[in-house]
Parts: structure tokens; sequence; C-alpha cells
């Protein structure tokens, strides 16, 4: 036998073929367990009149008639569009402007990290509950500090109109409908999401920074470059692969937001007038709480997972065109 020989069963016929789809069979029985199926099932289940463990009839595609004739869910739709408009330009925004300053040398960076870090790792809960009472209108923190320097205490998670409006109305103007904006109760919510989220994002962009090359600093140093110079021209640029990861991961986590929605608002909840209700707080009261109507539910699961997978697919064909891998 030459060393060239296969010297254990392992490595002979079929056990050296089959061995790497052994290797991944639990993770891909975890994957069809847990991801698959429920897609599936949830398709199936979204054609028909479903509650709980019952299936009553088949319906087809009326769920979907129904759904998009239905002046909540579009409302639904519409303040998960202010939701993610507001939060992840905010998010990211915030993010990359601490990671630029974190990055300059500053002592004890593991402890900032650690700060920033620390209301991802806090649960959504206890952070919801908290900055409820900060924005409650009698007795809220937020209202004690503007009332302390002289104005007037705003209405925060109460308050159904505009934030335009709100803006327009103190400079004795109005404004339609459509421009508005988001009423002061979703801008509160979205200001708690970003604020929870800026910590996975710094780390994400500090890490993105680190791996910059400093010659490239040099080089822009010597021909003169200023401080904008270089963040324009090389900072930018370099970093746009960690930019584009961090807005797709923002964008896809700010549709499916729920928690903040169902602790600060109400009651009811994604009040007041239902200008906080988004789309997964629709699914779930009607999958729940409006009769179990899972059949439902389902459908709006999906159309839901269609929205996020287009406007991810309109990222990587169009935006990604401006991410420098180089």
């Amino acid at each position: 036998m030459t060393d060239l020989e296969p010297t254990s069963p392992l490595q002979r016929g079929r056990w050296g073929r089959l061995m790497p789809f052994l290797f991944l069979l639990p993770g891909a029985i975890i994957i069809f367990t847990f991801r698959l199926l429920p897609i599936a099932s949830a398709l199936a289940v979204s054609f028909f009149d479903a509650s709980f463990g019952k299936i009553r009839a088949f319906v087809g595609l009326s769920q979907y008639g129904k759904l998009l004739s239905d002046p909540d869910f579009w409302q639904s739709v519409v303040n998960t569009s202010w939701f993610v408009l507001g939060s992840v330009p905010l998010s990211v925004g915030t993010s990359l402007l601490f990671a630029l300053l974190l990055r300059r040398g500053v002592k004890a960076l593991g402890l900032y990290r650690t700060i920033y870090f620390l209301p991802v790792v806090t649960s959504f809960v206890a952070v919801s509950m908290v900055w409820k009472l900060i924005f409650h209108t009698r007795f809220g923190l937020a209202n004690s500090v503007i009332e302390r320097l002289g104005g007037s205490g705003l209405g925060w998670l109460d308050e159904p109109t505009g934030v335009f409006q709100l803006m327009a109305a103190a400079a004795g103007g109005t404004l339609p409908e459509p421009a508005q904006g988001p009423s002061l109760a979703l801008v509160c919510v979205i200001l708690v999401s970003a604020w929870r989220g800026i910590g996975y994002n710094v780390v994400i962009f500090l890490a993105g920074l680190q791996n910059i090359p400093e010659h490239y600093y040099e080089a822009a140093r010597i021909d003169g470059a200023g401080r904008f110079g270089i963040f324009r021209n090389v900072t930018w640029p370099l970093l746009t692969p960690t930019t584009f990861y961090v807005v797709v991961m923002a964008t896809i986590l700010s549709f499916q937001v729920f928690a903040p929605i169902y602790l600060m608002t109400g009651p009811p909840v994604g009040g007041p007038l239902g200008t906080t209700n988004v789309i997964v707080y629709y699914l779930f009261e009607k999958g729940f709480d409006a009769g179990g109507n899972m059949g439902y539910a389902s459908a709006v699961a999906l159309v839901l997972f269609a929205i996020i997978l287009a406007l991810t697919l309109f990222q990587r064909k169009v935006v990604e065109k401006r991410v420098h891998y180089a």
C-alpha cells in the first residue's frame, strides 16, 4: 500500500462522498424545521379559513383580497413606512458618528463599546417600559424637563397629530394630511428603537473602520486632504460594504417592529387613533386578538415577507452598485 492510497474507511468510496452532507445534516434539519416548514405552513394556511389547530374551509385568494381592501392594513403599511424611514437613517447615521468619534484614539475604548452595547442586550420589554414612563404625560421625565425650562408639556405617546403638522401649527400654518408626517406617538417609538439599535451598529462600524489600512490615510494627508476630504475620499468609499450591511439589516428589523408598539402604546395598543399600528401588530391582532383568524394572519405575514423581499432585492440591485468592495 502506497502513501497515496486511503488509510481509513471514511476516506474510501461512499463514505468520502457522504461525510460533508452528514456534517451539514444537523444544521439543515434546524433550518428546515424552524424556517422552511413554518413558511410553507403559513403559505398553505393562508388559503383557508383557519383558527388555532382547526381548518374550517378553503377560501383560496379571498384572504388576500380582503387584506388589500382593508383600510386598517394600509394604515399599518403607512405607519410602518414612516417607522422605517425614521428609525433606519437615525440609527445608522448616529452609529456611524459615534464609531468615527470612538476611532480617534479614545482611551478605555472597550468601556465605551460596552456602554453603547448595553441597550442591545437589555430586554426590550424593560427598555420599552422605562421609556413609557419617561414619556408619561403627567409624571414623565420628558415633560418635567420641558416645564422646568419654561415650556409646555407634550402629549408624547397620546398625541395622534403628525410631527410636521405640529411644527406647522406652531408657526400658524397647516398641512394636507399626507404631508403631516408620523404621529408624535410613533416618533417616540422611533427614537426608542433607534437608540436601542445604536450599540450594535457602532460595533459593526468600528470593525469596518479598523479594517481600513492606515496607509490610505497617510497618503491622503500627504496630498493635503483635510478631515472632510479624508472622510469623503477614503473612509466613506471603503466603509460602504459595512454601511450597506447595516442598512439592509436595520431595514429588515424595522419592518418587524412589535415589542415597543405593544408595550408603549395604548390602550388600545396601536393608538392613539391607530397612528402607531404597524404591520406586525396588525398581524398579531388579527391572528390572536380578533377571533384568532390564523388564515388571515398568515396572509398578512406573507405580504410582509413579500414587501421585505422586494425591498431587499431592490437594495441589492440598485444600492449595492455604489458599494466599493476593493
